[in-house]
């Protein structure tokens, strides 16, 4: 009963707005994570492992924001007691619903006072700052998942009015769960197919090859172990060793063995060719979802 109760209490406060154990006259806090889905879990995820501290959550859906108020420990806001209280306001939502979002946000920005990230895919950041109070100074993120166990890849642009300060202030944010790269923003769709979508590429590639293990008679928990672990091991190679991917898959490739065989099925099958198209795919997604208002 105990349980029900708090939870009762903490959808209560996300509709209200009032914060989780603190009054609506707290002093302004660093960052409001706008949005709950799981890119937005995964940032807030690593931030609070990481001892961030100042942290809010902004979500539409009062049983999800009780949810990730009680996972995480955190303060849960409406839209605008999350710009009230917190300066640095980070955009997690999906890029269908940017525009929705922006349209209720925008009576809440100060310029003079606030910094918005997006991590909205394929969005741009005159499409945020047009809609936005002028001089709203906006910085473009795209993150990746493994944000979840602080080994994420983010990627920052600055918009017409994001400064220096802007984008230290965003790297230093995204770089408690992993690395950080800054590029013109005319590479960001480029950036979304590759590190955003990426994971997915990846995992989608683990399980093809604990199926083929399973097919060959393994247990599906062993060849699991097996494809994970080879995978883990293999990205540290390439992190590390300096060496290109082509010298490292070759020092496998013994001649006449059995990785040469694997190799030349792979690509009797295409899948070098294959994978280029899927991450052109992604990159005119992107595109398209930046477009979405035109």
């Amino acid at each position: 009963m105990s349980g029900q109760g708090s939870e009762h209490r903490s959808e209560e406060r996300a509709r209200s707005g009032a914060p989780r154990g603190s009054s609506p006259g707290a002093s302004s806090a660093g960052l409001a994570i706008i949005g709950g889905g799981k890119i937005g879990e995964a940032l807030l995820s690593g931030l609070v492992r990481r001892g961030a501290g100042d942290v809010v959550v902004c979500e539409r859906s009062p049983d999800r924001a009780a949810q990730l108020g009680e996972r995480y420990g955190v303060d849960v806001f409406d839209l605008p007691g999350a710009a009230e209280r917190a300066r640095v306001l980070l955009l997690a939502v999906k890029p269908q619903d940017i525009d929705v979002l922006l349209s209720a946000l925008a009576a809440h920005v100060d310029p003079s006072r606030h910094l918005v990230v997006s991590v909205a895919a394929g969005v741009p950041t005159a499409r945020i700052e047009a809609a936005l109070p002028a001089g709203t100074p906006v910085v473009r993120v795209m993150p990746n998942t493994p944000a979840l166990v602080d080994e994420g890849m983010s990627v920052l642009s600055p918009g017409a009015h994001a400064g220096d300060e802007h984008l230290d202030e965003a790297e230093e944010l995204l770089a408690a769960v992993g690395r950080v790269r800054r590029v013109p923003e005319s590479q960001q769709d480029a950036v979304t197919a590759l590190s955003g979508s990426g994971p997915a590429y990846f995992f989608f590639l683990v399980e093809a090859m604990i199926d083929a293990g399973i097919l060959l008679g393994l247990p599906r928990t062993l060849a699991a172990d097996l494809i994970v672990q080879t995978a883990l091991g293999a990205a540290v190679m390439l992190r590390d060793s300096g060496e290109h991917p082509v010298q490292l898959r070759e020092a496998v490739t013994s001649p006449g063995g059995t990785t040469i065989a694997a190799i030349r099925e792979l690509e009797r099958h295409g899948v070098r060719a294959a994978l280029i198209a899927a991450i052109e795919a992604a990159h005119d997604r992107s595109v398209a979802l930046g477009r979405a208002a035109d």
